[in-house]
């Protein structure tokens, strides 16, 4: 396993960290089995675990602190909140209200005084950055959490936020989390300019796609991983986007046989090549997945590979755009680009 130092924290994690979204519900995962999961990636010198409040609805946080309990001191833990919790409109958010009270039922579900590192899940638009960077700024302070950062920021965003602690003496976020794959990779354009500029750690998610990457879809096979069930539109090959990916895929399985790589240590290695980026973040669902992923712990790419690899997907270039999350919302909605037409203008 290889170290890095988070951003400016001084902090050391590994280059790979444990997601733990397919804890609980959403992985139809065990106790045993997450423990089990945390257990290996420990063994194997993985640092970081990664949760959320939203991940099945809190249970993931709790299947965390069980399986982390005796042993907290040795992890690097992080967890994020903001999307809704239930259906009460004021239980999500970048607020200050919310973020204070869900503070305090992440580290009840988790079983710990503090985590090392808050994260905003989301950019909240109806909350100013002043709001929430005073919220977590006192958080900090309190002890509570050691670090904060954000997760899927625009890059005008990170930019904002950094303003916005300066601005008004407050601490700023010192990581983000982006998406970041072979097949998505917009933030080389945009997001990692800027965190590199302002020195944050990046912890990247969904390295291998959505399973795209994983080896296990290929072209003339059913697909039937656990994603494509509950995400059919994103795995249908009929829609063009899709056939793009797998046209994709096909050839970067023609670079990694000719590398001696597995898929997985092909996907991994390219997001961890990448200077600006920290960490990826794993998220296996059975113990048979991390022992796959943790595979490609030392997995360093050649100039070649990398080379090969950008000759199939641009550098820069999402392959399906419409599956981010960090775009501007007035992209994805014409009243926010459109001004309302004058009244009796017809």
């Amino acid at each position: 396993m290889q170290y890095r130092t988070l951003g400016r924290t001084g902090v050391q994690v590994s280059t790979l960290a444990l997601g733990a979204m397919n804890f609980g519900r959403i992985g139809r995962t065990t106790q045993d089995e997450a423990t089990a999961m945390v257990d290996a990636a420990l063994a194997a010198g993985i640092n970081l675990i990664d949760t959320a409040d939203r991940y099945s609805d809190g249970e993931s946080e709790e299947m965390v602190g069980k399986a982390i309990a005796e042993r907290r001191d040795d992890i690097v833990l992080a967890t994020k909140a903001s999307m809704p919790m239930g259906a009460e409109r004021n239980h999500q958010g970048g607020s200050r209200r919310w973020l204070v009270t869900e503070l305090d039922n992440s580290l009840r579900r988790l079983g710990v005084d503090h985590v090392d590192l808050y994260q905003i899940h989301r950019w909240d638009p109806n909350t100013s950055d002043e709001e929430t960077l005073s919220a977590l700024t006192d958080l900090q302070r309190a002890g509570k959490i050691r670090y904060f950062g954000s997760s899927t920021f625009p890059a005008y965003r990170i930019v904002q936020a950094q303003w916005a602690a300066r601005e008004n003496h407050l601490r700023p976020y010192v990581t983000e989390q982006p998406g970041y794959s072979i097949l998505q990779r917009g933030i080389e354009s945009h997001v990692l300019p800027v965190t590199e500029q302002y020195g944050l750690g990046v912890l990247v998610w969904s390295p291998l796609a959505s399973g795209w990457l994983s080896g296990a879809i290929r072209a003339g096979r059913d697909i039937t991983t656990s994603r494509s069930k509950f995400m059919p539109q994103r795995f249908d090959t009929t829609i063009p986007i899709n056939r793009a990916k797998l046209d994709a895929v096909e050839q970067l399985a023609k670079v990694a046989d000719q590398a001696g790589l597995t898929m997985i240590q092909l996907a991994l290695g390219f997001v961890t090549a990448h200077p600006g980026v920290t960490s990826a973040i794993i998220g296996p669902r059975t113990i048979d997945h991390l022992h796959s992923q943790l595979a490609a712990a030392d997995t360093v790419l050649s100039d070649d590979v990398l080379d090969a690899i950008d000759a199939i997907v641009a550098p820069g270039v999402d392959l399906a755009p419409d599956e981010k999350h960090d775009t501007p919302p007035a992209l994805l909605h014409t009243a926010l680009r459109r001004r309302p037409s004058p009244v009796g203008d017809r």
